[in-house]
């Protein structure tokens, strides 16, 4: 299974780094937080297929932090990683909201077996995702093929992943360090105008010719896809 968005919550920085290299070098794009607070603000804003959580962590234990992400009616999979591996403590993390559980010390292609099968279920429950659309634009995720009033747009694979992201918050604003995270895998401000630059190409490419502009720019926040009309 190819093109993961995986985020790791360990406070382990060893390990933490381990795991992300694994699944980076597995073709998956991997995330990491290192306490329970940052983790769970991650989680809420980021488009994760699966979480990989440990079941101790500072701030914000692993199992509190998985409760908290279901009362928000946030359902991504989470795999539980703890020391612990009696009965109650794996009842305890499937009870609190968890998907699966794995004790430590364990084999990387276990867990990366699982987390496989976890975003399969949420692929799987999602299917009705597949395709975006805003106003007369559509986004087909799984062919790679954009349409505006029926005519197919080619985009270069970075423009579609930055519209996917965009078109699966429609409506909302999407902030620069949020582009930054989940769709250039940055976790700093580069001091670019790489976002710039791809806005203004993508913007030329869905809006350009059309009297209703979908594309906005939001002055001191952000960026929003939406129907103009509205």
């Amino acid at each position: 299974m190819s093109d993961m968005r995986l985020l790791v919550i360990e406070d382990d920085s060893e390990g933490a780094a381990y795991l992300v290299k694994a699944f980076r070098e597995q073709g998956h794009v991997a995330d990491h937080s290192a306490d329970g607070l940052d983790g769970y603000a991650r989680a809420c804003e980021g488009d994760y297929d699966v979480l990989i959580v440990d079941r101790m962590l500072p701030k914000l234990d692993g199992l509190s932090l998985i409760s908290s992400l279901r009362a928000q009616k946030i359902e991504t999979p989470a795999l539980i990683l703890s020391a612990l591996g009696q009965v109650d403590d794996r009842v305890k993390g499937l009870r609190a909201g968890g998907d699966d559980y794995l004790p430590k010390p364990y084999a990387f292609s276990e867990l990366l077996a699982r987390v496989e099968v976890l975003a399969r279920r949420k692929g799987l429950a999602g299917a009705q995702d597949t395709v975006y659309r805003v106003a007369d634009l559509e986004l087909d995720r799984l062919s790679h093929k954009l349409t505006r009033s029926g005519k197919e747009i080619a985009l270069q694979p970075r423009e579609f992943r930055l519209l996917e992201y965009l078109m699966s918050h429609a409506g909302q604003v999407v902030t620069r360090t949020m582009l930054l995270e989940n769709v250039w895998d940055y976790h700093f401000d580069p001091q670019t105008n790489v976002i710039d630059v791809h806005i203004s190409r993508l913007r030329g490419k869905i809006d350009k010719g059309h009297a209703t502009q979908l594309l906005h720019t939001i002055r001191g926040a952000g960026y929003m896809i939406r129907d103009g009309a509205r």
